[in-house]
């Protein structure tokens, strides 16, 4: 095993859900370093619709505990992270990669940045925009009688665009917690909580979703809840 492979699985077996912490905090320093490895995590289209709310203010911070039901997880971290799913921010991401594949189309000589424009402006579009699931449903009979002649995509309706974006900020989410691990650092993921309290506590539109929590900082004794238990290979992988 490579020495890159052995640190990467050490970190991997390392990582517990920490329920009690130590008072130490996490330095602001590691923290963003820490964000900035969760923003390189792969994310539908690349519309990159995550945001990080380190909560410091100690009145919004015990507000916050509250809201994640006080559990030791919440309570006695020293410090929290809420993971925001921007569903409502999928138009100016769409922006954003667009004003990049046009730049990029100065320096490429093939048609990819034009195929990117395409992408952006209207395939992306048309899954992401819906109006009271109006359009979500005509796009589901759409969908449905195409895909009796060819592959096609099937999560169009509201509710499934939406866990795409879950989806992919899961992804960063858990890219997070590798990075804490990384520096040293215990991570939990918390979604036992008042999604509707923590986005008004955040002052955040409705179209924000509430992902996850996740608590940061040095496990404690008795932080760790029993051994681990994984399922065995051969039952979750399957060679066909």
């Amino acid at each position: 095993m490579k020495e890159m492979d052995k640190t990467f699985r050490a970190i991997l077996e390392r990582r517990r859900s920490i329920r009690r912490y130590l008072p130490e905090q996490v330095p602001d320093e590691v923290i963003k370093r820490c964000i900035e490895a969760a923003i390189l995590a792969p994310s539908s289209s690349n519309l990159q619709l995550w945001e990080y709310y380190h909560v410091k203010s100690p009145a919004k911070k015990e507000a916050l505990v509250k809201a994640c039901m006080s559990q030791p997880a919440a309570k006695t971290a020293p410090n929290l992270i809420v993971v925001v799913t921007r569903h409502d921010y999928w138009k100016q991401r769409c922006d954003a990669n667009l004003d990049f594949a046009r730049k990029v189309a100065w320096e490429e000589p093939d048609d990819k940045p034009i195929r990117a424009s395409t992408y952006f402006t209207k395939t992306i579009p048309t899954l992401y925009f819906d109006f009271l699931g109006i359009f979500g449903f005509f796009k589901m009979i759409f969908s449905f009688f195409v895909g009796l002649r060819r592959p096609m995509f099937r999560e169009v309706r509201a509710g499934q665009v939406l866990t795409m974006s879950h989806k992919s900020v899961g992804l960063g989410a858990v890219t997070l917690m590798y990075a804490l691990g990384a520096e040293g650092y215990d991570s939990c993921p918390m979604e036992g909580m008042d999604s509707r309290r923590i986005r008004k506590l955040l002052d955040l539109p409705k179209g924000a979703k509430i992902n996850m929590v996740i608590s940061c900082g040095k496990r404690a004794d008795g932080g760790v809840y029993g051994p681990r238990f994984r399922l065995p290979v051969k039952d979750v992988f399957f060679e066909v």
